[in-house]
């Protein structure tokens, strides 16, 4: 299911990216004649996932309202190298203004719905899901969220206000884990919260499991300290794997029985998809 993204976010996220980039003027695009009217056509250099079209056309309402966009793909479409994904008919100016920030989201969010559909791909027939994390670029956390769900991805609470996730601090700070678990459950019963705890071994896990906790993360658990947590968990949490996860080792670490994987590179080690846009004058 993809994550629904309210318009006002992309807006903002586009208003912030062209007020960075143009700041006073475009002084550049000025060398063009005003009323010089252009074709422009952006192609993909590499097979990617698409992902980022509302971004874009945000991008061109915003800075050339009365371009026109005309779209080879679909969102969340797989494409081969050297793909016409659109073709944008306006002014001349306008399209040469906008073209860095469009271009920028658009090879941005699909790396990231790229780099997810590749380990999704990966743990094809077994029961666990890829997850996302809070490891994501500054500013751009719904957007690169939406792109991992446009990869097929999963995502975890959106920031520190939807969700408690109890790490090994929260722990040493409050005493032990039943109790750190007792205080979440105070917090968490009346906002209607989800609570994860993260184990560090086997022995948090069974201090975890008998204090009631219901989503629990493996911490950097190797394959057979993983395939035991799951024998001893016996299906009375959900499980998720975190930490030096790749894809060498993704379908090893499903095939554990581990409910979810969660995977902080789709986000924060992303290569842009290499993407380039053509002019060709409509004088």
């Amino acid at each position: 299911m993809l994550l629904a993204v309210d318009p006002k976010i992309i807006q903002e996220n586009v208003l912030a990216a062209t007020q960075e980039d143009l700041g006073a003027a475009d002084y550049t695009a000025q060398l063009i004649p005003s009323n010089q009217r252009a074709e422009a056509t952006v192609i993909a250099r590499e097979g990617a996932v698409i992902c980022g079209i509302p971004w874009v056309e945000e991008c061109l309402k915003q800075i050339a309202p009365n371009a026109q966009i005309s779209w080879q793909v679909s969102e969340g479409g797989h494409v081969e190298a050297n793909t016409i994904l659109c073709t944008i008919t306006g002014n001349a100016r306008e399209i040469l203004s906008v073209e860095r920030c469009a271009l920028n989201f658009l090879q941005t969010l699909s790396a990231t719905a790229t780099a997810t559909r590749k380990y999704v791909d990966a743990i094809q027939g077994t029961n666990a899901r890829i997850m996302d994390t809070r490891k994501t670029l500054p500013g751009l956390r719904i957007a690169q969220k939406y792109a991992v769900s446009v990869g097929g991805g999963l995502n975890q609470r959106l920031g520190l206000y939807d969700g408690i996730l109890i790490k090994e601090n929260h722990i040493a700070a409050a005493g032990s884990i039943p109790a750190v678990l007792a205080e979440a459950a105070k917090i968490s019963a009346p906002l209607n919260l989800s609570v994860q705890i993260e184990v560090e071994n086997l022995t948090e896990l069974e201090d975890a499991l008998n204090a009631g906790a219901k989503l629990i993360l493996l911490d950097n658990f190797d394959i057979p300290t993983l395939k035991t947590a799951v024998a001893l968990n016996a299906k009375r949490a959900i499980l998720e794997a975190s930490g030096g996860i790749n894809l060498v080792n993704v379908r090893e670490i499903a095939l554990t029985g581990v409910d979810r994987i969660s995977i902080g590179d789709v986000t924060k080690n992303i290569q842009a998809i290499d993407l380039s846009m053509r002019f060709a004058n409509k004088s």
